[in-house]
């Protein structure tokens, strides 16, 4: 079965969040279930310089076809620019690249709408999908385009509305990995796109009278994931579902969720080239190393006792760090440390940086975002803070779990699927795996918080619960043979899975 995956952003090549992860780790992980998996990307600088020249016999590129699609002439450029193939780094896949410098050559925040163009050039990355969907690589066609997030939307409207001779379309899958961002752009960007004006409907891809990306993804798919059961059930109601709930419970006979995994070979404590003491489940007495040097590293003083949380996540308020920064003076004045990595909201920021001058040598802050401090503070903190006000799924507190750092949670979406909380009878039971609280306001997490010092000052409860997270395994593996299964579902014709 030939399975095209198409997302913006891939690690090690570009990563923003939790999307590159996912894409990194997903597409190989369906080659070992037996699929076979192409990628396509847009050209952003990142992307372009790593990627490998084709392994492929018929490698050359591939120019899109110049009728239909967005309209590119009024931004100056050729009607039909070239899909280039190579290979990705690591796993050998094979990849297309949209090549289109003037759209993705730019430095910064690859989302960023500086120039007014993101929905042709996000449009024009679903006209390319739709295009390998329908036969334009004479040596590929896929069985099914599994596409991800609104900046892939538009690419099952084209696969049903484009008209091209050959074999039928490819069936479609659009995963969610975060509805909140929905790509939305005014009506003046809907006759650029290249569709057909009654699209511009309620039953198209108008939303609020605005063009919205993610509707049309949702609309138009034949299968609707989220990347965890729990996040797939809470988007169908008004609270969760961004407006858009009414369109997901019509369609909810075709919406799942599928739990995201972890790629071990790159978060593992036993294996971390970070760690300079690495350790595991038998050896947890070398994470007292790896916390004081994270200690050293941020600045904070050394102080074994201290309980050190720490946060890496995007600075917003869906993450729930304005909870955090609120309480962070009484965190430190309960005896607690304080690593925070990110960047997000200015205002956020800034009142973090603040918290931090209050507090120096207890809270540390960095802002923007450094992949080996990220395993540093994942590996040196004894409580990872996830108190998101909605979680799709999450990948922190997984990371967590493998690394004995205790997820500290807002029981919602991917956190509530992953996440067992240290009740007296779930501690009896050895089920417990971090510790969950439901309200979320400061109150809340405050609560949370002494719990988390009350766990600590039972070092036996303590340990077996760090030793039951470390036990969990979220294998891309599972996940890739329940999306396997799922692309066999609306493809009747594939071949079957070796």
């Amino acid at each position: 079965m030939r399975i095209l995956y198409v997302c913006t952003e891939l690690f090690p090549l570009l990563k923003t969040g939790g999307l590159g992860d996912v894409s990194g780790a997903l597409p190989p992980a369906l080659r070992e279930a037996g699929c076979d998996v192409r990628v396509l990307l847009p050209g952003f600088t990142a992307i372009r310089d790593g990627i490998g020249p084709s392994q492929l016999p018929h490698g050359g590129p591939i120019p899109l076809p110049p009728r239909y699609g967005p309209d590119l002439a009024s931004h100056g450029l050729p009607p039909s620019p070239p899909l280039v193939q190579g290979t990705l780094p690591g796993s050998g896949l094979a990849a297309y690249v949209l090549d289109v410098p003037a759209f993705f050559n730019r430095p910064g925040n690859p989302y960023t709408d500086g120039r007014g163009d993101n929905a042709v050039r996000f449009g024009l990355l679903g006209w390319a999908a739709a295009c390998l969907g329908h036969g334009l690589d004479p040596h590929w066609q896929p069985d099914v385009v599994h596409c991800n997030d609104w900046h892939t939307g538009l690419a099952p409207v084209y696969l049903r509305q484009m008209a091209m001779p050959g074999p039928p379309r490819a069936a479609t899958v659009f995963t969610v990995h975060n509805l909140a961002y929905q790509g939305t752009f005014p009506p003046s960007a809907f006759p650029r796109l290249g569709l057909p004006d009654y699209l511009f409907g309620i039953h198209g891809i108008e939303f609020w009278g605005q063009v919205s990306f993610m509707k049309a993804g949702l609309q138009s798919a034949d299968r609707i994931t989220t990347v965890s059961p729990t996040y797939a059930r809470e988007i169908l109601d008004p609270l969760q579902g961004c407006g858009l709930d009414g369109l997901l419970r019509a369609r909810a006979g075709v919406v799942s969720g599928i739990l995201n995994g972890v790629d071990y070979k790159v978060w593992s404590p036993a294996n971390d080239g970070v760690l300079a003491e690495p350790y595991d489940i038998d050896s947890l007495e070398n994470k007292a190393k790896a916390k004081a040097e994270l200690q050293r590293k941020l600045g904070l003083d050394l102080r074994p006792d201290a309980m050190l949380f720490g946060v890496v996540s995007r600075l917003t308020e869906q993450k729930g760090l304005n909870l955090v920064e609120a309480i962070a003076d009484e965190l430190v004045h309960m005896g607690g440390q304080l690593a925070v990595l990110g960047t997000g909201d200015a205002p956020l920021e800034h009142a973090f940086l603040l918290a931090a001058g209050r507090n120096p040598g207890q809270i540390a802050v960095d802002i923007g975002y450094d992949e080996t401090l990220a395993h540093s503070i994942i590996a040196g903190a004894d409580v990872i803070l996830v108190p998101s006000r909605f979680e799709p799924c999450g990948l922190t507190q997984l990371y967590g779990l493998r690394y004995g750092t205790l997820p500290l949670v807002h029981r919602v979406g991917g956190l509530a699927d992953t996440v067992v909380d240290a009740t007296p009878q779930n501690l009896e039971a050895g089920r417990a795996t971090g510790i969950a609280f439901d309200e979320f306001s400061a109150k809340g997490l405050r609560t949370a918080l002494r719990r988390a010092f009350e766990l600590r000052s039972h070092p036996r409860d303590w340990r077996q619960v760090q030793q039951a997270g470390m036990r969990q395994r979220f294998d891309w593996r599972v996940a890739a043979d329940q999306y396997a299964a799922l692309y066999r579902s609306i493809m009747p014709h594939a071949a079957p899975i070796a």
